[in-house]
């Protein structure tokens, strides 16, 4: 009976360790760059292990005898783990538009640095932006449904029915749209001050064809807009953490 019964219990925890680690190394504040890759995997595999008793009786029984029915579940639920995490990852998407539209106003957007939660190079607004956001993940306690969007999934997405293509590439869709909308909201005030800004530079320019506007325009717009970006901060990202709130919620059951 032990014989046959650790080779079953390996391929569930193998299973369930599939999804929660594709879930893990893209979920935000957890899947971040930044985090080693030891550091995600040891605490997918705990995660798992905890999840393994509550999920397991999800899984058909007798995989551990019928290899190809155990190699397909496996990659669905890698596959569904994949969707699920990317999917928390788009709900972070907006700092970068938001960062980028900033940028573009403020003059700024020549300012390139490496975003430390991702590893790509981006504008030092939208770095900044995101950094600020998977800081306020973990004060607002926002991780805490990223764990539990990882538990509802198996409710969600059961193991061994067919993948919703149709509703991932929907749910995909909408995600992206929400977080291009999120960005541009909150870069809002930038872009107003933006037009205000370089309306009245052409007009001063009209009046002073002599005036040597360049030399004045740019350190007045970083400045003017630097603290306009002070004031608007703190309003402005709690407000976005309320988005990232909402796109969570949607991933728990019940």
């Amino acid at each position: 009976m032990t014989i046959r019964l650790l080779p079953e219990v390996a391929v569930l925890y193998m299973l369930v360790f599939a999804r929660v680690a594709a879930i893990v190394m893209l979920l935000p504040g957890f899947g971040e760059t930044a985090v080693p890759v030891r550091v995600r995997l040891g605490f997918a595999l705990f995660l798992a292990l905890v999840l393994h008793p509550a999920v397991s009786g999800l899984y058909p029984t007798g995989l551990s005898r019928n290899a190809p029915a155990a190699v397909t579940l496996l990659a669905g639920e890698i596959a569904i783990g994949l969707f699920l995490g990317m999917a928390t990852r788009l709900l972070l998407a907006g700092a970068q538009v938001a960062g980028t539209t900033i940028a573009t106003q403020l003059g700024l957007g020549f300012a390139m640095t490496v975003d430390p939660t991702q590893g790509s190079q981006g504008v030092i607004v939208g770095n900044f932006l995101s950094i600020t956001a998977v800081t306020l993940i973990f004060v607002t306690d926002l991780h805490f449904p990223a764990i539990a969007a990882v538990t509802s999934s198996f409710e969600l997405f059961r193991p061994g029915t067919w993948l919703p293509a149709g509703d991932f590439a929907q749910v995909t869709v909408q995600l992206v749209a929400e977080s291009f909308k999120v960005g541009i909201q909150i870069s809002a005030p930038f872009l107003a001050f933006g037009l205000i800004f370089n309306l009245g530079l052409g007009m001063l320019q009209k009046m002073m064809p002599q005036f040597q506007l360049f030399f004045v325009a740019m350190p007045l717009s970083i400045g003017a807009g630097l603290l306009l970006f002070g004031l608007v901060i703190g309003s402005a990202m709690l407000w976005y953490m309320d988005h990232v709130r909402d796109g969570l919620g949607r991933l728990v059951a019940g």
